[in-house]
């Protein structure tokens, strides 16, 4: 089963996505990680938006993939002006989560929001695999 989520970030926005069960036997992978600006063509941004495994408070631009809380994170660039194209880049792990995500927003050119689209295919767990992830998680937290 494939579960989609889409939103608006605001600059410096942060949004979560429940995805917790009482008994974490309900895992997620994610198979698509899209972004596109809220006004295409009519105004300039430089965005950076990145999910995690646990809890924000606060937002950057900075992609670090030593941080093994970090999930995914995508950058797109639009210009206004139309001389310069769209692009994308978008990169995400593999792992599987039974617990929250939690999505950051940074417009590094303009402060301007960007729409997120996110596809998680369902994975049912064992009792062993769940116990995994929950520890690998409250590990991450610490």
């Amino acid at each position: 089963m494939i579960k989609s989520y889409k939103s608006l970030i605001a600059d410096g926005g942060i949004d979560t996505i429940p995805l917790h069960t009482n008994d974490g036997k309900t895992g997620y992978r994610v198979k698509k990680f899209e972004l596109l600006a809220h006004k295409p063509g009519n105004e300039h941004n430089e965005s950076v938006v990145k999910i995690f495994t646990i809890p924000q408070t606060t937002t950057d631009a900075f992609i670090d993939f030593t941080d093994n809380t970090l999930l995914a994170a995508g950058y797109y660039r639009d210009d206004a002006s139309r001389i310069y194209s769209q692009s994308e880049t978008v990169i995400f792990d593999n792992a599987i989560i039974n617990q929250d995500i939690y999505i950051t927003h940074v417009d590094v050119e303009a402060g301007q929001s960007v729409n997120y689209y996110i596809e998680l295919e369902q994975v049912d767990l064992t009792e062993d695999q769940a116990l995994v992830a929950i520890v690998k998680n409250l590990r991450n937290e610490q």
